[in-house]
């Protein structure tokens, strides 16, 4: 089983070093001075578009990407709209360290392989009767698509700090099977992430890591990725 005492050393070894460096085994998706090895897009805006109009939407968001995303002080920074910054490369089994910093009534997400989302609140938004699913208040990092009161979908304690502090994830996705913890605290121990696109259909083997955006300013650092082997794998339990 994988230990808090892992997700622990992994969160110190991520500030251990100076910023954008890479803990031993981890690269840096995000260099730190512009926007190499990223694009935009925003999935949804395209999922029903086909052909020519496909190729076009996401030609747009490309084009686009530059115009809503910047880099500022080392820091990967949008102000809540445009496409979703979206890695070049695809990962399969990977095991991801990511720091993040918001604002009130911001939402946004990490994207797994291309499928929504280990999710981002603003805890501090009161639950609304009419949407029982929606649960903003019990904390960040529940895989939010996946089916209401399945495992994994809501997280098992409130983590987030206060706005103005740096939050950071620790994800270790293999398979399907998906391990978060957010500022050192498990949120989500070993729960299958169902595939939002084709539901009943396994997740995809591989796909790119995506940084929503939506409705606030949101601020990343420290992106460094380590791929899972076979072996690691197939030992995960």
């Amino acid at each position: 089983m994988i230990t808090l005492m892992a997700a622990a050393l992994a969160m110190a070894l991520l500030g251990a070093g100076a910023p954008n460096t890479p803990p031993k085994g981890f690269t840096a998706l995000f260099n730190g001075k512009d926007l190499a090895g990223w694009h935009g897009l925003n999935p949804h805006a395209v999922a029903k578009l086909k052909d020519d109009k496909l190729k076009a939407g996401l030609a747009k968001q490309r084009e686009e990407f530059a115009k809503f995303w910047k880099v500022e002080s080392g820091e990967l920074v949008n102000g809540g709209e445009g496409p979703y910054a979206t890695t070049d490369a695809e990962y399969g089994d990977i095991e991801l360290l990511i720091e993040y910093k918001t604002v009130p009534k911001a939402d946004s997400g990490i994207y797994l392989r291309g499928t929504p989302q280990v999710q981002i609140w603003d805890t501090n938004q009161p639950f609304n009767p009419k949407n029982p699913d929606r649960n903003p208040g019990l904390g960040s990092g529940g895989l939010f698509n996946n089916t209401p009161k399945a495992k994994g979908r809501d997280p098992l304690v409130l983590a987030d700090k206060p706005f103005g502090e740096w939050n950071s994830f620790r994800i270790r996705q293999i398979g399907a099977r998906t391990w978060v913890w957010l500022n050192g605290k498990a949120v989500v121990d070993d729960a299958v992430m169902e595939n939002y696109w084709e539901r009943g259909k396994p997740l995809p083997a591989k796909g790119p890591i995506m940084l929503q955006t939506h409705g606030g300013e949101i601020r990343w650092r420290n992106i460094f990725a380590r791929e899972i082997g076979a072996d690691e794998a197939k030992a995960a339990k």
